[in-house]
């Protein structure tokens, strides 16, 4: 029973946007299953509605079944679902905190944050706020702004959180092209004391949405690990632009 069930699926998974028609033999033969077994199969998806046989071609395609069931996993999908195991992913692979951050109005905020087990942490959470101007977190969004809205915020009061904290217009103006140009920000000790954080802008269709971010203590994370950490954050990224594009998920 598992066996046909799992065959089934399988079957169900070869209709593709590149091959969305197939015959019975034809399924057989590329899965190097039993033709009679594949029919089986078939027949018993099309009397569910999850496949349709074109009664003149007898090949067939994907059933209203399956549109139901997209439907219902579509409208009912959650940005945060979506992307947190890919978080988690990159938290496992780091061993650091992974923050998810996006732009609301001229502030930020801290919409998801995934915690290592076992390991020295520091006090940030989910729904908090912070400005544009301080950390790589933060600043990985404002360098992707439009030119009048950076020039707002630097011109605004900047307040200086740590010793580190970069409060000179002109400092910032200089480290916003260099995020630009690399396409990551780093900041060390800036809004949280003895902490490095390292963050990539999240952009779909060309508008800055906000960043993830990899950050741990100052101790635990040297240039060799940034190094390594950058490439983990831009593929973590990418995947999670490409999910919210295809199932065109909004923040």
């Amino acid at each position: 029973m598992l066996k046909t069930v799992n065959s089934a699926l399988a079957i169900l998974k070869m209709f593709t946007r590149e091959k969305t028609v197939w015959g019975g033999r034809e399924l057989a033969a590329e899965m190097g299953l039993n033709h009679t077994n594949v029919y089986r199969i078939l027949e018993t998806l099309e009397r569910n509605g999850f496949v349709s046989k074109d009664p003149i071609t007898k090949q067939y395609k994907l059933g209203s079944a399956v549109w139901e069931l997209g439907t219902i996993f579509y409208e009912n999908l959650n940005v945060q679902e979506m992307i947190n195991p890919h978080l988690q992913k990159l938290c496992d692979q780091t061993g650091e905190s992974v923050f998810f951050t996006v732009l609301d109005g001229n502030e930020t905020l801290m919409l998801t944050v995934i915690e290592p087990e076992n390991k020295v942490k520091f006090p940030v959470t989910a729904g908090s706020r912070a400005p544009l101007y301080v950390g790589a977190s933060y600043r990985s969004i404002l360098a992707h702004l439009p030119e009048n809205k950076i020039e707002d915020i630097l011109q605004g009061e900047l307040i200086k959180y740590t010793e580190n904290t970069m409060t000179n217009p002109d400092d910032l103006r200089r480290d916003l092209q260099q995020i630009r140009k690399n396409g990551y920000a780093i900041s060390h000790n800036e809004y949280t004391p003895d902490v490095v954080a390292m963050a990539v802008p999240l952009i779909i269709d060309g508008d800055i949405l906000g960043s993830l971010t990899v950050a741990g203590p100052s101790y635990r994370i040297n240039k060799t690990q940034q190094s390594e950490f950058i490439p983990l954050l831009q593929q973590t990224r990418d995947t999670v632009q490409w999910n919210m594009k295809k199932y065109n998920l909004t923040l």
